[in-house]
């Protein structure tokens, strides 16, 4: 079985790799637009899905496919518009705890699987000249929320309440047990 990844996101490719797993990358051609009035896990199972549909698969083949939002008092932050949308959507998280959602769906020879994980995310207090020092290197553009976590791109969130992974756009955790049901495990040098 070959693990295929339907993303564009460098994080995702990120995770799975330092987790262990060789997998192929097929870009998927999904609008990700929002419905209005669909709750967020509705909507990242949605786009997850349509997302691992939207790729090629072959016999043998694992496609797996994910997406990420911010969630702040019930309304949903994508990834920004602009710089000016990514100020106001940091403005907005600030001193605040939200949650992030992830979506994710695999298909296989052996069926499908999906589920939806949460992770709460509180940031520090943050000064307009912060976010603005913050958004010159963060290319926060590509990411919901405006955000990353990892690395010093994270220096804005003082604290997670579940899967890290999770935040940065993969919920592993859940991801491992359900590739290692359906065939797909790490790479023995990394176990």
């Amino acid at each position: 079985m070959r693990l295929v990844l339907a993303s564009a996101s460098p994080r995702r490719t990120l995770l799975l790799t330092v987790a262990g797993y060789p997998h192929d990358v097929r870009v998927p051609d999904v609008e990700e637009s929002l419905i209005e009035g669909e709750p967020a896990a509705e909507a990242v199972l949605r786009l997850s899905d349509a997302k691992a549909r939207s790729v090629p698969r072959r016999s043998h083949e694992v496609v797996l496919a994910a997406d990420t939002m911010v969630v702040l008092n019930g309304e949903l932050l994508g990834k920004p518009l602009n710089a000016a949308d990514a100020h106001e959507m940091l403005s907005r998280l600030s001193g605040r705890t939200h949650s992030v959602l992830t979506g994710w769906t695999i298909i296989g020879d052996e069926g499908e699987r999906f589920g939806v994980a949460e992770s709460r995310v509180t940031f520090k207090k943050l000064t307009s000249e912060t976010i603005s020092e913050y958004l010159v290197d963060a290319e926060p553009l590509d990411k919901a929320g405006s955000y990353a976590l990892q690395g010093e791109r994270g220096r804005l969130v003082a604290g997670v309440s579940g899967s890290r992974a999770n935040v940065m756009g993969l919920p592993l955790g859940d991801v491992a047990r359900t590739l290692a049901e359906l065939g797909i495990e790490r790479s023995p040098a990394d176990r």
